[in-house]
């Protein structure tokens, strides 16, 4: 496993990192594929926040990406909190992948387009679509810990969407040609 350690608004003393490394390389048991690991520590500047600890987790796996993101009063809960996260998410990935065995992977592309004037891009994704029924889509959803997930829908050959309402359920969006 490679795993990378960076810091944001904070400098990442050694202990700190040291600390992340180990609680981090007991997700290496779980994960038997070679995975790369980024991990991003941050201290939000904004006063009213009283939990301005922030431990950011990314996992390239074979299959999809998975994402954590915790935060508290303390960068060690934090990074706790986030280990104890993506230790639930690689249990379902590996139980999902006992049962299925559909992969998806997703590349990112970084890229800036604008002169200033324009909305930024700041970040572009690039990724296979593999059809499944929205079913599937919706268990891909719930890995990746994303709001929506793109994909082809197996019945009609057309990209749909499903994404996490704010009552907890999902939602399909289907296009109309």
């Amino acid at each position: 496993m490679q795993l990378e350690v960076k810091g944001k608004n904070v400098e990442v003393s050694d202990s700190i990192r040291s600390y992340a490394e180990a609680k981090l390389r007991k997700l290496e048991r779980q994960l038997s594929d070679p995975t790369r690991v980024e991990l991003e520590l941050a201290v939000e500047r904004n006063p009213s926040i009283a939990q301005s600890q922030v431990a950011e987790a990314t996992i390239w796996t074979k299959g999809p990406v998975l994402r954590a993101r915790e935060s508290s009063e303390d960068m060690k809960a934090s990074i706790d909190q986030l280990a104890d996260k993506l230790a639930r998410q690689v249990k379902r990935y590996k139980e999902k992948r006992r049962r299925r065995h559909v992969r998806a992977e997703l590349p990112e592309l970084p890229i800036e387009v604008g002169d200033g004037s324009e909305p930024l891009i700041v970040k572009s994704k690039q990724f296979p679509v593999k059809p499944m029924s929205p079913d599937e889509a919706v268990l891909q959803l719930e890995l990746v810990g994303h709001d929506f997930f793109v994909f082809q829908n197996a019945e009609s050959g057309l990209v749909n969407v499903v994404y996490r309402r704010r009552d907890a359920t999902f939602g399909l969006i289907e296009p109309q040609l």
